[in-house]
C-alpha cells in the first residue's frame, strides 16, 4: 500500500504534467492570435499608406489641371493629367486588392452632402408636380 507522502507526490506529478500541457496549449494559441494580429496590422498600415497616396495624387491632379487652365490649355490637351488620374486608378486598384476602402476627405463629403440635398430637392419637386388632381 502506497504510503500517504507517495500519493501526494504522485498527484502532484500528474497535476505538474497536466499544467504544463495545458499552458503548452494557451501558449499556442496567443502565438497564433498573435501572428493573426499582427497580420492584420500590417493590411491596415497598407491600406492607410495607399489612402495617404491617393490624396497626394488627387492633389497632384488638382495642381496639374490649374496650370493648366490657367496656361489657356484644354484638359484634352495635357498629357499630365491623364497620367496623373492613370496613376490614382492605379492606387485605387491597389486598394481594392487588399479590401480597404477608400477615406474621403472633408471637400469629397461636403459635395456628397450637396449631390444629395439636391437630389433630394429635385425629387421633392417632382412629388409635389405628379400629384393628382381632385
Amino acid at each position: 500500500m502506497e504510503s500517504l507522502f507517495d500519493q501526494i507526490k504522485n498527484n502532484l506529478k500528474k497535476g505538474m504534467e497536466e499544467g504544463i500541457a495545458v499552458l503548452k496549449e494557451g501558449a499556442n494559441v496567443v502565438s497564433v492570435k498573435m501572428n493573426e494580429l499582427s497580420e492584420e496590422g500590417k493590411r491596415q498600415y497598407q491600406i492607410f499608406n495607399l489612402n495617404l497616396k491617393i490624396q497626394d495624387r488627387i492633389n497632384e491632379l488638382g495642381g496639374i489641371t490649374y496650370a493648366a487652365i490657367a496656361s489657356g490649355k484644354t484638359l484634352d490637351e495635357d498629357k499630365k493629367i491623364k497620367v496623373a488620374f492613370a496613376k490614382i486608378k492605379k492606387l485605387e486598384w491597389q486598394l481594392n486588392k487588399i479590401g480597404g476602402k477608400r477615406i474621403k476627405t472633408a471637400a469629397a463629403k461636403k459635395l456628397a452632402k450637396k449631390g444629395k440635398a439636391a437630389a433630394k430637392k429635385a425629387a421633392t419637386k417632382t412629388s409635389k408636380q405628379t400629384k393628382p388632381l381632385k
